[in-house]
């Protein structure tokens, strides 16, 4: 399969400005960071000084302090001069050791600063993207794929730390060494100095045409390693479902698909780097020729002394291979720059516009109080679309649930019940229309005040690889706010206290990653619990005893009919026992409320809910006729008389 055309990064400047925001209180210590570095590239050079002072000015029985390269010649001044350094050796060697001390504590200091630098930045960089995750609208998650989310979080962010802790120091260390000779080079002999550069400029030329190439394919190795980690991801949370359907032939092939992908590009990238290493190598190796050469000739024809020569080689070999370098340190930067547009793309997704506790409008003159222990909910022509050009999923949806009351939501699959509870939960927000609660628009308040006046029980309840006493004691906010009297009486009302004691560790019994040791209905009342907990003025329930029995779901309904009393209540649900908990219910079709009315009202005249009503009827005579051997149906009861609460 062809590779895929990778998206179009953003502008150079977004990464640059990412960097700069990155390094936001940390760049004194890479300050420091760059300063040890200068430091340690100066003292590098104590060594070939040395040897150069020592080989012109001492050794050399000929020589001429006078005519010494300033360099050699302030160094033997500052040894003590040709005298005393004739009897005392010795100080060049402790000059030697003394100046690869400093610079190794320069490179020590360097190494320390800019990777606590690096590390604090990175820290900050994650909480930032993990803060920025949570409040993205529920699009940006319906787009995209958890894996490679989880991918971005984890490598693309190591990437850049790697860069900031290392290549950048690394960079400004091979920079440093190469201005600190310059000079030293220029005082010591300009002919020599023009030949020890000739092939630093095709070096570094090659090193950015490598740089430019490489990055394209880091960028599309990294959004193979994001597919593979999705596949890896999606077939771990549906192993069930893999195997159920005897699908692990089908995924392994997927995800062997997926890891050739990876394997190709990872051997692209590495046929890159031999390429790289190959020619760059030649170029220094002939760089190192062309200095050898020069330099023998000046010494055989008297125009290079030995010392001067000695300098050169070791002052050539220590800035020419770490400015080779500087092509790893590219690539590393293509690397980085792809993590970057990639985090830079979940940081330029726009956030849930939220307002502020204060920017409250309330509707009419008065202002609204959305803090009523039972409020008022309001729908007025609420519509939806998940996607710009897709159908509605809600089209003009009015209804209104007064404060106490409970109102139930029936309809087929699709006709927007879930949609409506994730609309008054400010999951998503309307395309047009508005919720209110008790006269405010939700859209007016802030998601965190929404979220807490109403406690919901989703149609998938999501539970924490925790104990079950800190999955119910999450209702609370904090598992430590909840007592364990608070926590039994909640599972109580769920018809769940029984079953967790029955477990060996009780409370304490740790359920798996999203509940999986437990079964469905367990799962169900759990959150159950979890809701009634928090004690939130509106209930929601999104089907929430679909996988409950019909004996338990009359306990739990029982227990919970003194406390729906107190809340406004909106059940979503098929099974008519729980619809007649209702005091009204509301029928939904394609989006539209096509009926409304109490139960009774609703069986009494013709629609989707007599229909509904008639056949769950059917289906109780026809199960009760078999159990009683074929015994006459018109003796099984009326229908729908057995499915109240």
């Amino acid at each position: 399969m062809p590779d895929p055309v990778p998206t179009l990064p953003p502008p150079p400047t977004s990464r640059v400005r990412l960097l700069w925001n990155l390094l936001e209180g940390e760049r004194p210590r890479y300050a420091a960071a760059i300063g040890c570095t200068l430091g340690a590239a100066i003292f590098g050079y104590g060594t070939p000084l040395a040897v150069q002072a020592v080989l012109d000015g001492v050794l050399d029985p000929a020589g001429d302090p006078s005519r010494l390269a300033g360099s050699a010649r302030i160094t033997l001044e500052l040894l003590g001069g040709r005298e005393f350094l004739a009897g005392h050796l010795w100080v060049a060697g402790v000059f030697v050791a003394v100046t690869a001390v400093l610079a190794g504590l320069c490179l020590f200091g360097r190494g320390f600063l800019a990777a606590s630098a690096s590390q604090r930045s990175i820290r900050r960089l994650r909480e930032r993207l993990h803060q920025h995750l949570l409040r993205l609208p529920s699009a940006f998650f319906r787009r995209s794929e958890s894996g490679d989310l989880l991918q971005r979080l984890t490598s693309d962010v190591e990437t850049v730390q790697n860069f900031l802790g290392n290549q950048v120091v690394e960079m400004g260390r091979s920079i440093a060494l190469f201005l600190a000779a310059l000079p030293l080079m220029l005082a010591t002999d300009l002919r020599l100095t023009g030949l020890s550069v000739v092939l630093l400029p095709p070096i570094l030329a090659f090193a950015v045409l490598y740089f430019r190439r490489v990055r394209r394919t880091f960028l599309l190795k990294d959004e193979a390693e994001g597919r593979l980690t999705a596949r890896a991801q999606e077939n771990l949370t549906g192993i069930r479902v893999v195997r159920a359907f005897d699908r692990g032939e089908f995924e392994r092939e997927r995800f062997r698909a997926a890891n050739e992908a990876h394997r190709r590009l990872d051997r692209r990238l590495f046929g890159h780097f031999a390429v790289f290493w190959s020619v760059s190598d030649l170029a220094c190796l002939v760089q190192m020729a062309i200095v050898l050469a020069a330099g023998l000739h000046g010494v055989t024809n008297r125009t290079l002394s030995v010392g001067d020569f000695a300098f050169f080689l070791v002052a050539v070999n220590l800035w020419l291979w770490p400015m080779r370098m500087l092509g790893r340190i590219l690539a590393d930067l293509g690397k980085a720059t792809v993590a970057m547009d990639r985090l830079q793309e979940i940081l330029s997704e726009r956030e849930d516009p939220d307002p502020s506790p204060t920017a409250v409008a309330p509707r009419g003159s008065s202002r609204a109080t959305a803090s009523s222990p039972s409020p008022r909910l309001e729908f007025e022509q609420v519509c939806f679309r998940h996607a710009p050009d897709a159908r509605p999923a809600l089209d003009g949806v009015s209804f209104v649930v007064e404060p106490g009351e409970t109102v139930a939501l029936v309809g087929a699959s699709g006709s927007g019940k879930s949609t409506l509870i994730d609309l008054l939960l400010r999951l998503d927000d309307p395309t047009a229309g508005r919720i209110l609660i008790d006269g405010t628009d939700i859209a007016a308040l802030p998601r965190r005040e929404v979220r807490r006046k109403v406690a919901s029980v989703l149609q998938q309840p999501f539970l924490y690889s925790r104990s079950i006493r800190d999955n119910v004691a999450i209702g609370r906010g904090a598992v430590e706010h909840a007592a364990d009297a608070e926590v039994l009486a909640a599972a109580s009302i769920a018809a769940i206290h029984e079953t967790v004691e029955s477990f060996s560790e009780g409370y304490a019994t740790a359920i798996g990653e999203r509940g999986i040791t437990l079964s469905g209905g367990q799962r169900q009342r759990l959150a159950i619990a979890r809701a009634v907990l928090r004690d939130a003025p509106v209930l929601v329930l999104d089907d929430a005893l679909s996988a409950v029995d019909t004996e338990t779901e009359r306990r739990i309904l029982e227990a919970m009919r003194m406390r729906i009393g107190r809340r406004t209540t909106i059940v979503v649900a098929h099974r008519l026992s729980t619809l007649e908990v209702a005091d009204r219910i509301v029928v939904l079709e394609r989006g539209r409320v096509v009926d409304v009315g109490t139960p009774r009202e609703l069986r009494g005249r013709a629609g989707l809910y007599r229909r509904l009503w008639e056949i769950q009827g059917e289906v109780e005579r026809e199960a009760l006729a078999g159990l009683a051997g074929g015994a006459d149906p018109s003796s099984a009861p009326e229908a729908g008389t057995g499915a109240g609460p």
